[in-house]
């Protein structure tokens, strides 16, 4: 009986819970209308199109299974646009939050002319990255003119093909990359880094621990929160990238630096196969879902390790 009575009891406050708690959730039935309209419904057909012989255009097509998904695993030049988008957001993430967090600590210090050059590193990151590409393009010249084959022919070393080979033209699109946004990141640790209490470091010194200890027991710490915060906008941001790589390399050379989201504009529109582009679209959204989860797990457990 007891056990009967107070199960109903937590029964009755659930619903009581629940009825307290209705009125605020018509608040957010705009979002979850306006969420529904722009990305469930969208992705749904995407998913759906995927299974068809759709081309864009025509209303008459027909159902086809997964003859799409076995199309991309058995074309090379869509998996390097999966594998190259992969490495691009991971490596770039990585390389970013470990040049980010330091030049942060950096521009915390007191120094001469800290605050030009905060904004110095900050603005590296507001041209968008289709100018930059365009400039470090000219930067990057396989050809006399460029910029780098100007200094080593100054001192007497041959020019380079930057852009004209398989690794180094992936290897200068990720160092564009790097360059470009490791300013911005460093500003978002910087915010981050300006709320810690001064009192932890001196009464830090105070207990003998040095600049080492005072970084991994008190900076590190509290910069969790923002290396999440950090390394999401990187993954997210990186797997979508576009127009970096396309106005730097235009996706060559070959195929070696194409992008998932330049291969889904190319065969869903430029060649009028909508559903193969769905169906690559499709697969890059899992991917993007498996990538992002396992960041979050990761950046999770180093919020664990040093609670």
């Amino acid at each position: 009986m007891i056990a009967i009575s107070t199960a109903k009891t937590s029964r009755r406050k659930k619903n009581n819970a629940f009825l307290e708690n209705l009125p605020s959730a018509w608040f957010l039935l705009p979002i979850f209308i306006v969420f529904a309209i722009l990305t469930v419904i969208p992705l749904c057909q995407t998913l759906f199109y995927s299974m068809t012989d759709y081309n864009g255009y025509s209303s008459n097509f027909h159902f086809i299974g997964f003859k799409n998904y076995s199309t991309i695993f058995a074309d090379p030049s869509l998996l390097q646009a999966l594998s190259f988008t992969l490495l691009y957001a991971i490596v770039t993430t990585l390389l970013i939050t470990l040049l980010a967090i330091p030049l942060a600590v950096t521009l915390n210090s007191a120094m001469w002319g800290r605050s030009f050059a905060r904004s110095l590193f900050f603005f590296l990151g507001v041209p968008s990255q289709a100018i930059i590409g365009l400039v470090w393009k000219f930067i990057f010249s396989p050809l006399d003119a460029g910029v780098i084959n100007k200094i080593l022919a100054s001192v007497g070393l041959h020019s380079v093909q930057w852009l004209s080979q398989d690794g180094t033209a992936k290897f200068c699109v990720i160092i564009v990359a790097v360059w470009m946004q490791v300013g911005w990141h460093a500003t978002l640790y910087l915010a981050y880094l300006q709320t810690i209490p001064h009192d932890l470091y001196e009464q830090a010194k105070v207990d003998g621990a040095n600049a080492w200890d005072r970084f991994e027991h008190i900076t590190l710490p509290q910069l969790v929160p923002g290396i999440s915060v950090s390394m999401f906008l990187l993954m997210t941001g990186g797997l979508k990238i576009y127009d970096l790589p396309y106005t730097l390399t235009g996706g060559g050379p070959g195929t070696s630096t194409n992008t998932i989201t330049q291969a889904i504009i190319l065969r869903g529109i430029d060649q009028s196969n909508y559903a193969l582009g769905s169906a690559l679209a499709s697969l890059f959204t899992i991917a993007c879902i498996v990538v992002i989860a396992l960041q979050m797990k990761a950046t999770d457990a180093l919020g664990k390790r040093f609670a």
